[in-house]
């Protein structure tokens, strides 16, 4: 059995990781940004605690890592909670993972999810936007924390490090219109949570897309970028990355 937090658990793709994960026996924390968002409260009567909180609010980040570390050293911490659009993109898709890597007890294991319109991002302008100095897209904010998981993959070798893509799937943020498999978009999350170490290759700074893994945007692998974002990443939050 692995102790799991899962972020932004409330609907879509990440209620339906952290449901999939109690029904396979495991000890869930649930994320949401307060009870009333949560659609299937029978979920949780299945988990072993929730953590509330606005993941745009570095405060209330910080209140949640504290929280979190209450119920010991997690086996995994899947990083599902994003936005689309609005002024919260780099706060929630990029400072809340770094920021929850950062102040939390290390996981033996860190998902974070990301997106295949990555692929489009640019990091020419990280620093400005990390900073928010300039405005951000989706894409960007995906190609960072696409970059952060490489970085951090790299400087804890001891850990397990990886970013998924769930396809394009019809959740509150994909929208109606989404043709991917909603039931197929969180399951790799779910295995490299529990998986036996032996099955995950690469074993780490793995980028995956229904459990096969893909080649990400050059940038993300690029480890002057990885530099650059997480430094820009502890001057806005004045947190610094343990070694």
């Amino acid at each position: 059995m692995a102790r799991i937090l899962v972020t932004g658990a409330s609907t879509g793709l990440g209620l339906l990781t952290a449901a999939s994960l109690c029904d396979a026996g495991h000890e869930v924390v649930l994320h949401a940004r307060h009870p009333e968002r949560i659609e299937d409260r029978t979920v949780l009567g299945k988990v072993r605690g929730a953590v509330y909180g606005d993941l745009a609010d570095l405060e209330a980040v910080r209140r949640i890592a504290e929280e979190a570390d209450r119920y010991g050293r997690f086996d995994a911490v899947i990083h599902n909670a994003g936005v689309i659009r609005g002024p919260d993109i780099v706060a929630v898709n990029v400072i809340a993972p770094y920021a929850l890597a950062a102040l939390m007890e290390r996981p033996a294991r860190t998902i974070v999810v990301s997106s295949s319109l990555h692929r489009s991002g640019s990091p020419n302008r990280l620093a400005e936007q990390i900073a928010g100095r300039q405005d951000t897209g989706y894409n960007d904010s995906k190609l960072f924390v696409t970059a952060l998981v490489m970085g951090l993959a790299r400087r804890w070798s001891d850990a397990l490090v990886h970013a998924v893509c769930p396809g394009w799937v019809p959740t509150r943020m994909g929208g109606p219109s989404a043709t991917d498999d909603l039931a197929e978009g969180h399951r790799t999350q779910a295995w490299l949570a529990t998986a036996r170490e032996a099955e995950i290759e690469p074993r780490t700074a793995g980028y995956w897309h229904h459990r096969a893994p893909e080649q990400p945007h050059p940038a993300t692998l690029d480890h002057a970028v990885q530099d650059r974002l997480l430094a820009a990443l502890a001057a806005r939050t004045g947190i610094v990355l343990p070694e």
